[in-house]
């Protein structure tokens, strides 16, 4: 989605835990549009220093993607306390440390701005080898509806998007994961069988999502708030 909105004309931050996949994500943007960072998202202090890093790099900060999401499947009576944590304090936790800074950062330089924050089909749903990520997406959703109403009075909007079954490198993991706890056969299996209602007839390429998410991201979008969005091809129909 980055990249998309440096397309579009955005200055973009590309914050990973990874500092080398970062650095590859900003070289495909246009020249003088990208920064890199290094970024833990359960962190507070290393989230502020991005935001800092944003700032002083492009001036301010006017729109907050919270998308930093794992996913470790286990059989639902299999889950254990570190698995648990482990998945909440990113996806849960993260995404509610990137929200307050945004929006600290936002309050503070005036002028609004927006915050949008990654969930899942998984967050409408309870899957059962997946439940404390489904349990951190609809944290997600919670947590973008708190945020709406809190952060109105600052004309910050809070929105989220929630995707299907995307042909990414975090779906091929999973895919190896459910095959690794015995939930899947061979390779390919479970993107198979969670893709097989979607309506749209096939599972989701990335640009499938970054028209949506460059819309949640500009003025075109002002007038949403607290709304969760579903790309998944119709796959969960809410």
């Amino acid at each position: 989605m980055g990249a998309a909105l440096a397309e579009a004309g955005a200055k973009v931050c590309f914050a990973d835990l990874n500092a080398d996949q970062a650095a590859a994500a900003a070289a495909t943007a246009p020249a003088g549009t990208a920064i890199p960072a290094c970024v833990d998202v359960r962190d507070r202090a290393s989230v502020r220093a991005t935001i800092e890093a944003t700032v002083e790099a492009f001036g301010r900060l006017d729109v907050m993607f919270n998308n930093a999401g794992i996913n470790r499947p286990m059989n639902f009576l299999d889950v254990t306390e570190e698995n648990w944590r482990g998945i909440m304090e990113v996806n849960g936790l993260g995404c509610l440390i990137g929200m307050q800074e945004a929006a600290r950062r936002m309050i503070a330089q005036g002028g609004g701005g927006k915050i949008v924050n990654t969930a899942s089909i998984a967050a409408r749903q309870g899957f059962d080898n997946v439940a404390p990520y489904c349990a951190s997406k609809w944290a997600v959703i919670s947590l973008t509806q708190s945020g709406a109403r809190d952060l109105a009075k600052h004309d910050i909007t809070v929105t989220g998007f929630a995707p299907g079954v995307v042909a990414t490198e975090m779906w091929e993991e999973v895919d190896r994961d459910l095959m690794e706890i015995g939930a899947a056969d061979r390779p390919g299996q479970a993107m198979e069988e969670f893709s097989a209602g979607i309506l749209k007839g096939r599972v989701a390429r990335p640009e499938d999502v970054t028209g949506t998410t460059t819309f949640l991201a500009s003025r075109a979008s002002d007038y949403m708030t607290g709304q969760i969005v579903m790309i998944d091809g119709g796959m969960t129909l809410v």
